[in-house]
């Protein structure tokens, strides 16, 4: 779970820093880069941003600190340039739990179905 979500974070910050550099591109956007890099490249970022519109308003601004597993939201006006932070969260402890908010099956419904090793 802590691969998919790293992953998709990078992914999205490749690809909204490739639309924010301009639509008129004349190079290529990225190809897609292999996941061991990418692991390589997150395992050493000291901050992860991911940015994105909300409405006509606000631009909101994740930051993502992977080493000390601590991730907070931050809304920009638009119109003025005020920041106000939204949200801080320490995920640590979120990557320990086998589950939550699921639905059925659970991951322990289909362990119990696997044959036992």
């Amino acid at each position: 779970m802590r691969r998919g979500l790293l992953g998709f974070v990078a992914v999205i910050g490749v690809a909204i820093v490739a639309v924010g550099a301009g639509v008129e591109r004349k190079e290529p956007l990225p190809q897609r880069v292999p996941w061991s890099q990418l692991q390589s490249t997150l395992a050493n970022a000291d901050m992860l941003a991911v940015s994105a519109n909300v409405g006509d308003k606000y631009q909101q601004l994740t930051l993502i600190d992977p080493k000390l597993r601590v991730m907070s939201v931050y809304h920009i006006e638009l119109a003025t340039g005020a920041i106000a932070l939204r949200s801080v969260r320490n995920f640590q402890y979120d990557f320990q739990l086998m589950q939550y908010n699921g639905k059925d099956p659970l991951p322990e419904d289909i362990k119990s179905l696997l044959p036992a090793r």
